[in-house]
């Protein structure tokens, strides 16, 4: 009987836990705008699951992140590129490329992702 308490005890807490990481992914971020406007502006983040910078950058973005124009170039086994990434000849991550032709790599300051766009970042 106790054994049957802690079980269900366990399953709601876990519960909890998936329904605050839900409802945490789908607040808006402070930056889904921004985000949004670098998609709008045809720029491109080419990056790997793998890669820590990737994450960084991610990561300057915080619940905006689903918004970014993200590309994952790395094959689900870490090892190899994708097609894409080849093709758009993406040879480090993180990798920028935006609609004049011009890329960066390297985890790139707001500041200059909005410069290189002319997308705004709020105050």
């Amino acid at each position: 009987m106790k054994t049957q308490y802690l079980v269900i005890a366990g399953i709601g807490i876990f519960a909890v836990f998936i329904g605050l990481g839900v409802w945490m992914n789908s607040k808006p971020g402070t930056l889904d705008a921004f985000a949004q406007c670098l998609a709008e502006q045809d720029a491109t983040f080419y990056g790997a699951f793998w890669c820590p910078h990737c994450q960084e950058q991610k990561r300057l973005f915080g619940n905006s992140e689903k918004h970014l124009p993200y590309v994952e170039c790395s094959l689900p086994s870490g090892q190899g590129q994708t097609q894409v990434c080849i093709d758009a000849e993406v040879t480090s991550y993180p990798t920028w490329v935006f609609a004049d032709g011009t890329r960066t790599t390297g985890v790139q300051p707001l500041a200059d992702l909005a410069a290189a766009t002319n997308c705004e970042l709020p105050s």
